[in-house]
């Protein structure tokens, strides 16, 4: 286990470091993948553009990026969308599967830079500074699609048969990994997400890998390391809701760290978000 924890934390750290500290490949990435492709809203051109986009970047790494189509139903229409996943291969066969959504919302002046170009992006910094380092564990680095309006996307990879789950060992969940002033890593809720769309759902709770993550970050060169909200009215200490892909990873009974910067204690119109009260964040957030 400790291998695994290590490697977990090695994955956080680049992931986050690349942000943090602005390294230029991931930086300029960024900001070329958003210009490039919009906001990238559900059942868009924008999202074939994004997506031949990550796809040309693996293989300019030297990745194969496969595409996984699936459909999904909305307001009673039926779309077809693509998953992307990318395989790092280890020396065994347990994985840790470290995903992102490529979607952003659209109607609301926001490009999607925030959430989640940056935690796209991120996925992307992983690839490169992880292809030279030989891994004890597979790594699978998957881009979903479709979170913002239902979280399709994470619900699909989950529930393809073609996807061996049973030697995941965890799942790590990058959405908005930049724009706030804390890191802050979740657990699942204790109170059990409804799982009714998760094929074989196997609840869990277990907050193994966000606490190792908690107690390692201090080893590394993250400002402040990352932290736990305190209990309050909305979420026990440390845990959050199903709003988006770790939740069908926690339904197949997988222990899961979402990782999210943000303000935690700003009290909004939807609760514990961390924006929707505090004007001057709202523009910021609209802005990119």
């Amino acid at each position: 286990m400790n291998k695994i924890i290590k490697l977990s934390i090695f994955v956080c750290a680049i992931a986050l470091s690349n942000f943090t500290h602005a390294q230029n490949y991931t930086w300029d990435k960024l900001k070329v993948f958003s210009a490039a492709t919009h906001v990238r809203g559900a059942a868009s051109d924008e999202e074939l553009q994004a997506l031949k986009w990550l796809k040309a970047e693996y293989q300019a790494l030297g990745y194969k990026a496969e595409v996984q189509p699936f459909t999904f139903k909305a307001k009673g229409k039926t779309y077809k969308s693509n998953n992307l996943e990318v395989v790092l291969k280890g020396q065994s066969a347990k994985t840790i599967v470290v995903g992102a959504h490529y979607d952003g919302i659209t109607g609301t002046g926001s490009k999607g830079f925030i959430d989640n170009a940056s935690g796209a992006i991120a996925l992307l910094g992983v690839a490169k500074q992880l292809r030279s380092k030989p891994l004890p564990y597979t790594v699978k680095l998957v881009h979903f699609w479709a979170e913002e309006i239902g979280i399709y996307g994470s619900e699909a990879y989950v529930n393809n048969k073609e996807n061996d789950l049973n030697n995941v060992i965890g799942m790590i969940n990058l959405d908005t990994i930049i724009g706030g002033d804390y890191l802050y890593i979740h657990s699942a809720e204790s109170k059990a997400y409804l799982c009714k769309k998760i094929i074989q759902s196997n609840y869990s709770v277990n907050p193994q890998l966000r606490e190792k993550l908690i107690s390692l970050s201090k080893s590394l060169n993250l400002k402040d390391g990352y932290k736990v909200h305190p209990q309050n009215n909305s979420y026990k200490e440390g845990q959050t809701g199903s709003w988006s892909d770790h939740y069908p990873f926690a339904c197949k009974g997988i222990p899961v760290a979402y990782l999210e910067s943000t303000n935690f204690f700003i009290n909004g119109k939807d609760g514990y978000d961390g924006v929707t009260i505090h004007q001057p964040r709202i523009d910021f957030w609209n802005k990119w």
